[in-house]
């Protein structure tokens, strides 16, 4: 147990992943020992830098900002988030969960040799947690022991190439190469995003008529916007002073806020200001570890594609795709937290009807920041602005509502006060789940072993296309 939690240890810490698959790259290659160390560990620094940044937007502004706003406007109910129902969940299914992260690396790494998706996941937290989420729902059909282990394993490999495959087209459109792939476990929602972007401004970006989020032309007195982390510090300072002053009008404010940065500075202004600023500040700290790691990381799997996987791609976390489209991460976010909001209102106003059983699904600021913003970025690439706007909406209303589908296939983790935020958890465990309540014990675990064999089969028997 214990070389298990330490593989589980190393496997679910990002940095050292992405590093031991950059040392294993360069070392395929026959790179100098200068090069194969330099390259290895300005990896590791580069994804460290990057969660340091993710961490210091989430400590420093978003979790404060998620209390406030929801003092500000009293609401209560579910608060969708993958690290709390993740602890929750491994207090009953760790030991499951180690051994299904692990054998599922191994059958993605099967999956993308003998497959048409080549793309290694890289982005281990979340490989982690839906590994949980796996291991939850297949218990609940009826696995245990070494079947739960067999049958998680396959279909946590399957998610791991499925998803960025779902990914691939814009990330070639976007990035202009076909190097790099996405592994972030909110694909259903950025694909979702992608498309609706494409209808509702795809015609008008190609022909001309259409604008990029990039394109915004500011008027000449506020030619500092164009600056994107004093664009991202003016209206987040906006925003916190909103949310802000709105709650500081109760009066006791400053006993229910004890706990956030909002009490215990000279203003509540004051913290405003800052908030808004740290955010921005956060939010150049992950674009500058993006850039490091892509100097990286590519040239090195390039070993990995050649010897091991040929063709293989890196499928890396979310906030690779910040750096190309700047203003829409920010419109992103925003336009999918009001989506958020939205699908609030609108499950407050149908659950009577439903004899107030469903789950009221709050605007989770974590999930809609980086799940927004890439939705963001993932529509602006195939509609411009007006498809940024509209796709990133539909984001938000999705991760609203797909959480209330997946709460009841969970068992009793289902009434817990947190569930799983990003769409592709949500996906998984709703398909997973229903399939476990028709066929249940080793008949679920044959689906699972045809769900896995079928990519594979599939590349070895259907014509391929000619490049």
């Amino acid at each position: 147990m214990k070389i298990l939690m330490i593989l589980q240890d190393i496997l679910s810490t990002p940095a050292i992943l992405v590093g031991l698959m950059a040392l294993l790259g360069l070392c395929l290659q026959k790179k100098p020992a200068t090069d194969v160390v330099k390259g290895t560990i300005k990896t590791i620094v580069g994804f460290l830098v990057l969660s340091a940044g993710a961490d210091f937007v989430q400590s420093g502004s978003l979790t404060d900002f998620g209390v406030i706003f929801n003092y500000a406007f009293g609401v209560n109910g579910v608060v969708p988030n993958n690290e709390a129902i993740v602890t929750t969940a491994l207090t009953q299914y760790a030991q499951d969960t180690a051994w299904i992260m692990m054998f599922g690396m191994v059958a993605n790494i099967v999956l993308a040799r003998f497959s048409r998706m080549p793309y290694i996941f890289l982005t281990g937290h979340h490989t982690l947690y839906m590994a949980a989420m796996i291991a939850i729902v297949l218990t609940v059909g009826g696995l245990s022991g070494v079947s739960l282990i067999i049958g998680g394993s396959l279909i946590l490999g399957l998610t791991m190439v499925i998803f960025p495959a779902i990914c691939q087209p814009t990330m070639n459109k976007l990035t202009g190469i076909d190097e790099i792939g996405f592994g972030h476990f909110s694909s259903i929602g950025y694909w979702v995003a992608a498309q609706v972007g494409k209808i509702v401004g795809g015609k008008a970006l190609e022909s001309g008529k259409g604008k990029s989020t990039e394109d915004i032309n500011f008027p000449k007195w506020m030619s500092f916007m164009r600056d994107t982390t004093v664009a991202i510090s003016v209206t987040m300072v906006v925003i916190f002073l909103v949310v802000c002053g709105v709650a500081s009008t109760k009066a006791d404010w400053q006993t229910a806020l004890a706990g956030t940065g909002m009490v215990g500075g000279a203003t509540w202004i004051t913290y405003a200001l800052q908030a808004g600023m740290r955010f921005a500040g956060a939010i150049y700290i992950i674009l500058s570890g993006v850039r490091m790691i892509l100097a990286e990381i590519v040239p090195a799997f390039k070993g990995i594609a050649d010897k091991l996987v040929p063709g293989a791609k890196p499928a890396i976390d979310c906030p690779v795709v910040f750096p190309y489209a700047p203003n829409a991460v920010l419109i992103g976010f925003l336009v999918s937290f009001v989506g958020g909001i939205v699908g609030m209102f609108i499950l407050l106003g149908i659950n009577p009807s439903f004899q107030n059983t469903l789950p009221i699904i709050l605007p989770g600021v974590v999930p809609h920041f980086f799940c927004g913003a890439t939705s963001g970025v993932f529509a602006n690439t195939h509609g411009g602005l007006k498809g940024c706007v509209v796709g990133s909406f539909i984001h938000g209303l999705l991760i609203t509502f797909l959480p209330v589908f997946t709460m009841p296939v969970m068992g009793n983790l289902g009434f817990a006060s947190t569930t799983f935020s990003d769409a592709d958890f949500c996906g998984v465990g709703i398909v997973m789940g229903n399939i476990a309540k028709i066929v249940s014990g080793t008949p679920l675990l044959i689906v699972c072993v045809v769900l896995f064999a079928a990519p594979i089969v599939y590349n070895f028997v259907a014509p391929k296309k000619n490049k």
